[in-house]
């Protein structure tokens, strides 16, 4: 049923969880996962000029430690993977990769939220998936708070 499955990073501890269901169906479909890291390009267009670099130099590091930490744990797992890291604005960049990549799957994780919270805290970039996606999204809850409306 599914034969690519996108994981996209951004090198939170919420990424391990993800990786793990991403990897479940990946072993039970023989998929292979991609795992795209966008730098997101807003946030060193927004620095001072003479920080730019430093910033997006800083992006870029982040983006290959992510990449790398995804990669080792998913290839642990017994899971093929591709890895990419893309430059622009992280929700439009993800559904872009997946359309041109053919995914059949995009597996995101958010910060777990309950009740009335659930819908609106889902994270701008989560949100903007799940609404435009041309495939499945499956958004991987993590750390879901207790409950605490009746």
């Amino acid at each position: 049923m599914y034969d690519r499955i996108l994981v996209p990073t951004d090198g939170s501890s919420a990424t391990a969880e993800t990786l793990d269901h991403a990897a479940a169906i990946a072993r039970d479909n023989d998929a292979t996962v991609d795992v795209l890291y966008v730098i997101d390009q807003r946030r060193y267009r927004a620095a001072s000029a003479d920080t730019k670099d430093e910033v997006r130099a800083s992006l870029e590091v982040e983006g290959e430690r992510a990449i790398e930490d995804a990669e080792t744990r998913l290839a642990d797992e017994g899971v093929a993977v591709a890895t990419t890291i893309e430059e622009g604005i992280p929700y439009k960049t993800i559904l872009d990769y997946a359309a041109d990549s053919d995914s059949d799957l995009v597996v995101m994780g958010t910060h777990g939220r309950t009740g009335r919270n659930r819908r609106v805290a889902l994270g701008s970039v989560t949100e903007r998936v799940v609404s435009n996606a041309a495939v499945p999204v499956l958004v991987v809850d993590i750390g879901a708070e207790a409950d605490t409306e009746e």
